[in-house]
């Protein structure tokens, strides 16, 4: 069984005991969280497609741990202006363990 969540403004498509980085809750590690925003809920003969949601359908996550992401380097330039700008941006990011799936 597999189900289309959608958290911090992405999908992400998720079955049992994945692990998937999402952008940061404000929830300490070892918490469960629910995500109850599901599109979709499948499995393989089937699909339940929500209008935009599935009613009663939810995903229950364990956060593993909080963490940033890797560093990205924003660099504008304006030729012959001698405009040049370097910034750096650092996502913070949740990472949650799938425990079990209703639909």
């Amino acid at each position: 069984m597999y189900a289309v969540v959608k958290t911090g403004g992405k999908q992400y498509r998720v079955a049992k005991d994945d692990i998937i980085e999402v952008e940061k809750l404000d929830t300490p590690e070892g918490d469960s969280v629910t995500l109850d925003q599901v599109l979709l809920v499948g499995s393989e003969d089937s699909a339940k497609i929500g209008t935009p949601v599935v009613s009663g359908a939810s995903v229950k996550a364990i956060v593993l741990k909080q963490k940033k992401d890797d560093k990205i380097i924003v660099f504008k330039k304006k030729r012959r202006q001698n405009y040049r700008r370097k910034n750096g941006h650092r996502q913070n990011l949740t990472v949650l363990k799938i425990t079990d799936i209703k639909g």
